[in-house]
C-alpha cells in the first residue's frame, strides 16, 4: 500500500488555509484564472505536505489519544483545503481557452479528495474525526484464539496455519464482531457526509468521484473493470471449483460441502482474498511437491528483518537503481514495537517528495512478508523516480500503477533469482515437472485474489450511490462476496454486523479497485520485461534480475509520474495503451489446462 506525502490521495491530511474561495467569484473566469490558480494550489500543496506528513506518520507508528487528535485536526484542516481546491478547479474548468492539460489539472484536483467534505461548517472536522476514529479502531481491533484477545498482525497469521475448523471459525467470527460491526454507525455518517461534499463538486456520488481519475468517464471505466473481469473469470472458476474439492477432502461434507460457495474461514486469510497459505491442503501430489519454501529458506540462511529488507533493495539496485538513502534505514518501521500500538498493515511513505522514503511494516521472517518488502520497495522507487515532477504529477500513472511496479519485480522471485541471490541451492530448482506445483502456488494468492479485489470498490460504490441501503450493509456485503469469490461466512450473519469494516481498506476508506488493475498490470509489465530481456523459456520461470536495459526502460516511465495520461506511460515500457489481463492468462496457462483436467466431472461454478 501507498502513502505518500503530497499524492492526490492524501490531500486531506493536510494542513490548510482558512475554507474561503481565493478566487473570483463575481466575473467568468478565464483561462488566466486558472494557470494562477493552479500555480498557487500546488505552491500551497507544496508548503504544508512535510508537517502534515511528519504528523501523519508519527499517528501511524505511535497510537495514543494525543497523536489521533492531531492527524484529526490536520486532516480537517487538509480537507478544507482540498475542497476548496476542488470548487475553485470545478468553477475554473468553465473558462474558456484552457489547454488540454489545465483541463487534466483541474480535473486531478476536482478528483483529488476520496472523502470531500461538503462546505457546511463544521463538516470537515465531523468527516476527519469519523476516519480517524474508524482507523484508530482498526489498528487497536483485536479478535479472539481459543478465548484469549490476538492483534490482527498476529491473527492474521494465525488463520494461514491453524487447520483446526473451529479455531478458524472462532477467530473469524470475532475479529468480524470485535473490529467490524462497532464501525457501522460511524461508517454510515461518513457515506452520508462524503456523498455531500461529492455532490458539492459536481459529481453524483462519492463511488463516481472514485471513478473519475482514471483519465476517462466513470462509466467507461466502470466498463473497463468488467471487461478485464470477464477475461481472466474461467481462470478463478476452475481454481475455485478444485480448492473446494480439496478442502472437501480434507475436512469433509459437514465442514465444506463438496458443491455451492467454500466456506470463509477455511482458505487461510481473514478475507479469503488470497488463498496460497493452505497450498499444502492443495498441493497435488508429486507436482506439488515444490521441494523448497521460501519461508524456511530465509530462517536457514539466518534472516532477519534487515536481510530481507536488504535483499529487496538488492534487486533494484541489479536493475541499475540507486540504493535507498541512509534516512530510509534510520527512519523506516521495521518491527512492531513492543512499548506502544502501531498501525503495523504494511504502507510505503513519501514524506517530503524528495528522498525521504521510508516503509512501515511490522516484518515476521516468512515467504508473505518477504514478497511485501519488494512490493512496498517498488513504490518507494516508484516515488522517488517522478520527484522532479510538478506537484500534481508527483503520483503514479494511475493508482493501479503504483501498486503494480512492486508485484511485478515480485513475480521475479523465481527459483532462479533465488539461486541468483544465494537462498536456494542448484541442485534444489524444481524440474520441469514440478512447474504445476509453481504454478498453483502463485495462482492461490494471484488468481484468488481477482474478485475480492473488485468487489471491496462494487460494494462500496453500491453504497454511495444508494443500491445497498444503510439497513442492508451486511446483506450487501455478503451478496457480492457470494456473486464474486462464491464464499460465504462460516455463521449466519445479520444486520447488526458489519464485516466490510473488518477490512482495513473500507475502515481506511482506501479505493480498492486499483490493486484489481494492479494484478494484472503486473502480468503486463512483468511479460514485457521478459521479452526485453529476451527470456525464452516459460513465461512463469522468467527472472530479469541484473537487467539493466530493462531497469532503464522501467525508468522512463516510473519518471514520467502522472504528467501523462496512464495509456501513454503504459505504452513507454509495455508497446500497449490498454490494460489487458492477456498477460496473467499466459502465465497460468499450463495451470488453467491441467485445472481442467482435474475439474472434469466435477460442478463448475457456486
Amino acid at each position: 500500500m501507498i502513502r505518500t506525502g503530497l499524492s492526490l490521495v492524501a490531500l486531506a491530511a493536510m494542513l490548510a488555509a482558512p475554507a474561503h474561495s481565493q478566487t473570483s467569484t463575481t466575473a467568468a473566469p478565464t483561462a488566466a484564472d486558472a494557470a494562477a490558480f493552479l500555480t498557487r494550489a500546488q505552491q500551497e500543496m507544496a508548503a504544508f505536505t512535510l508537517t502534515s506528513s511528519r504528523v501523519a506518520w508519527v499517528n501511524a507508528t505511535y497510537i495514543t489519544d494525543d497523536t489521533d487528535a492531531l492527524a484529526a485536526d490536520y486532516g480537517a484542516k487538509g480537507t478544507e483545503m482540498a475542497v476548496r481546491f476542488a470548487l475553485d478547479a470545478a468553477r475554473l474548468q468553465k473558462a474558456p481557452g484552457l489547454t488540454t492539460e489545465q483541463q487534466r489539472q483541474l480535473t486531478m484536483l476536482r478528483a483529488a479528495l476520496v472523502l470531500p467534505a461538503p462546505t457546511t461548517p463544521g463538516a470537515a472536522q465531523q468527516l476527519s474525526d469519523i476516519s480517524t476514529r474508524l482507523g484508530s479502531f482498526y489498528a487497536k481491533g483485536k479478535g479472539t484464539r481459543a478465548g484469549k484477545p490476538i492483534n490482527g498482525s498476529d491473527i492474521e497469521a494465525a488463520m494461514g496455519t491453524s487447520r483446526d475448523p473451529n479455531e478458524l471459525k472462532e477467530m473469524w467470527v470475532s475479529w468480524n464482531d470485535n473490529v467490524g460491526a462497532p464501525m457501522r454507525p460511524d461508517y454510515t455518517k461518513l457515506v452520508g457526509i462524503a456523498n455531500q461534499g461529492s455532490k458539492e463538486l459536481g459529481f453524483a456520488d462519492t463511488g463516481a468521484l472514485w471513478r473519475s481519475g482514471y483519465d476517462m468517464p466513470p462509466a467507461e471505466f466502470a466498463a473497463m473493470t468488467d471487461k478485464l473481469w470477464t477475461e481472466v473469470k474461467p481462470l478463478y472458476v476452475a481454481l475455485h471449483t478444485y480448492v473446494r474439492r480439496k478442502l472437501n477432502e480434507k475436512y469433509g461434507d459437514a465442514v465444506q460441502a463438496r458443491t455451492g460457495p467454500i466456506r470463509a474461514d477455511l482458505l487461510g486469510n481473514m478475507w479469503a482474498q488470497e488463498w496460497g497459505n493452505i497450498y499444502d491442503v492443495v498441493a497435488p501430489k508429486g507436482a506439488g511437491d515444490l521441494g523448497y519454501d521460501v519461508g524456511d529458506l530465509l530462517k536457514a540462511k539466518n534472516y532477519d528483518w534487515k536481510k530481507m529488507v536488504q535483499t529487496g533493495e538488492g534487486f533494484y539496485s541489479s536493475l541499475g537503481f540507486a540504493a535507498l538513502p541512509g534516512t530510509f534505514w534510520e527512519r523506516s518501521l521495521f518491527l512492531k514495537p513492543a512499548d506502544r500500538e502501531v498501525l503495523c498493515h504494511a504502507s510505503a511513505w513519501d514524506i517530503d517528495e524528495k528522498d525521504d522514503i521510508r516503509i512501515k511494516i511490522c516484518i515476521k521472517v516468512n515467504s508473505d512478508d518477504f514478497v511485501t518488502i519488494h512490493h512496498e520497495l517498488g513504490h518507494n522507487y516508484y516515488q522517488r523516480a517522478y520527484k522532479a515532477q510538478p506537484a500534481l504529477y508527483r503520483n503514479g500513472a494511475n493508482d493501479g500503477f503504483h501498486e503494480a511496479i512492486g508485484d511485478f519485480v515480485a513475480l521475479s522471485i523465481t527459483p532462479e533469482y533465488l539461486v541468483q541471490i544465494g537462498l536456494l541451492d542448484r541442485a534444489q530448482v524444481p524440474s520441469a515437472d514440478k512447474d504445476i506445483g509453481l504454478l498453483l502456488r502463485q495462482a492461490m494468492d494471484k488468481v484468488a485474489f481477482l474478485p475480492f479485489s473488485l468487489l471491496v470498490d462494487r460494494y462500496r460504490w453500491q453504497i454511495f450511490d444508494g443500491t445497498i441501503p444503510a439497513n442492508q450493509y451486511q446483506a450487501g456485503w455478503d451478496k457480492l462476496r457470494l456473486q464474486y469469490q462464491g464464499i460465504v461466512p462460516p455463521v449466519a450473519r445479520d444486520e447488526t454486523k458489519f464485516d466490510a469494516g473488518g477490512k482495513y481498506h473500507v475502515a481506511g476508506s482506501v479505493p480498492y479497485t486499483r490493486y484489481f488493475l494492479a494484478r494484472l498490470l503486473q502480468f503486463q509489465f512483468y511479460k514485457a520485461a521478459c521479452d526485453q530481456s529476451g527470456w525464452k523459456g516459460p513465461l512463469h520461470r522468467c527472472s530479469f534480475y541484473g537487467n539493466k536495459d530493462v531497469g532503464a526502460r522501467l525508468n522512463k516511465m516510473l519518471e514520467m509520474g502522472a504528467s501523462k495520461p496512464w495509456p501513454d506511460a503504459l505504452q513507454t515500457f509495455t508497446g500497449s495503451r490498454e490494460i489487458s489481463g492477456k498477460a496473467m492468462v499466459e502465465y497460468f496457462a499450463p495451470l488453467k489446462k491441467w485445472l481442467d483436467e482435474q475439474n472434469k466431472g466435477q460442478p463448475q461454478g457456486w
